[in-house]
């Protein structure tokens, strides 16, 4: 039988037993209640349910059937928390407990697993995952074999870890600080810092990176110590705290840009100084360059516009994809490519030109209505209008679907009626 203070058994402590204070969503009374063989019996036999009034009929049966109200509540929030879990972890979820806090900043599982086979291919055997949340990359590194070290500073989170990870024997999970953690025999290091004041909804990013947890200067004195590590920031980290000796490489799920890794040791690899990695349904595509890529001449708009992902534009990778395309920019400081032919990537999203007009809603009414689009996309790059407020102003009658682009070529600011290209292959 499950013991319900056995996660926190598991949980190597550096500090007091657990308070009351709210840490992440959860306060110790809440991890208390959901740590106990009702609750987790209840969480597993709980039936789906779709909407709010399968909600309320749900608590409602619940109520009846005995239980008590903030067991009732606790179990509902694990079940709200799994299913939005599933985007991250697929099936793995409903087998997992969280915070929100720490769902909202735990890695997908996809992405985690090529932090996981980068310690992998560099030989490591024992990790050591610094600031690992609610366990996601080292769920990815166990399941390659590893042995893992996993440590985090909030207990509460740490003893969620524990549990997610209860089912790899060769896992630890200890509360503590990561400038703390003993590293001996350990071979790799990942360090995640916490980049966010701690409290509820109204937590802040902090920009200097001497206020992160650990600071930027403990991760990278940390990862060189090692034989290979990495580092996780945000995507938007400035690029002037990119190290000389680190390979950059920021990463996509699709279009959404939700990370830059710094790689260190054997897990750089040679050659590679920045890359941009984009993780699709169909495939994984990478673009590498030994450092930023030179951009490509700027020349007129033509037929055919890309919008190159937010990985490659974070990557300075413009240039590559442009010269993959034959095309080029149609303003240096702009992340368009324009060309004469369509060429299918996946490294940016493609569009035919139908026709070009003024930035002047009235004139992209007529064109919108001469080319029968009644369903818009409002796009705009380097030029300062809310596409929300800009579609209010629209006359749309059409029925197709199309795509408004908002821009300029040096200072002439135009809109572009076009049509999304919508498979796309490598190149």
């Amino acid at each position: 039988m499950f013991d319900s203070d056995a996660p926190l058994r598991g949980v190597r402590s550096s500090g007091e037993r657990l308070t009351t204070t709210t840490v992440g969503h959860m306060d110790a009374s809440e991890l208390t209640t959901l740590l106990t063989p009702e609750a987790l019996r209840l969480l597993r036999d709980l039936p789906p349910y779709e909407n709010e009034t399968d909600v309320l009929a749900l608590v409602s049966r619940l109520r009846k059937d005995g239980h008590a109200p903030g067991l009732v509540a606790t179990v509902l929030t694990q079940a709200r928390l799994r299913k939005k879990a599933a985007t991250k972890f697929g099936p793995f979820a409903q087998a997992m407990l969280f915070t929100q806090a720490g769902l909202e900043q735990a890695t997908r599982l996809e992405v985690a697993a090529q932090h996981a086979g980068r310690f992998a291919r560099a030989g490591c055997v024992h990790i050591a995952d610094l600031g690992c949340g609610l366990g996601a990359d080292s769920l990815a590194l166990a399941s390659l074999g590893l042995t893992v070290m996993a440590v985090e500073r909030d207990e509460i989170t740490a003893a969620l870890a524990a549990y997610n990870l209860s089912a790899f024997p060769d896992v630890t999970v200890s509360h503590g600080e990561a400038n703390g953690a003993h590293l001996d025999g350990i071979d790799g290091v990942f360090l995640d810092p916490a980049r966010r004041t701690a409290g509820h909804s109204n937590t802040k990013r902090q920009m200097n990176p001497d206020d992160w947890s650990p600071s930027l200067t403990f991760a990278l004195d940390t990862v060189r110590s090692v034989a290979a590590g990495g580092i996780k920031l945000g995507p938007g980290t400035d690029r002037e705290l990119i190290p000389g000796d680190a390979e950059a490489q920021w990463v996509a799920v699709g279009d959404d840009v939700v990370e830059m890794g710094l790689w260190f040791g054997r897990a750089k690899r040679e050659g590679i100084g920045r890359s941009a990695l984009i993780l699709t349904p169909t495939g994984h595509h990478e673009l590498v360059a030994p450092g930023d890529a030179p951009d490509a001449p700027v020349g007129a708009l033509a037929r055919y516009i890309y919008e190159p992902n937010g990985a490659v534009i974070r990557a300075h990778l413009i240039g590559e994809v442009a010269r993959r395309l034959g095309g080029h920019m149609i303003d240096e400081s702009i992340a368009y490519v324009s060309t004469e032919t369509p060429t299918l990537t996946p490294f940016a999203r493609g569009f035919e030109v139908l026709e070009t007009t003024a930035v002047d809603p009235k004139a992209i009414s007529r064109a919108l209505t001469t080319h029968d689009v009644g369903r818009v996309e409002i796009k705009k790059r380097g030029i300062d209008i809310d596409p929300a407020t800009f579609r209010k102003k629209l006359t749309l009658t059409g029925f197709g679907d199309g795509v408004v682009i908002l821009t300029r070529a040096g200072t002439k600011r135009l809109a572009l009626i076009a049509r999304r290209l919508d498979d796309r292959v490598e190149i």
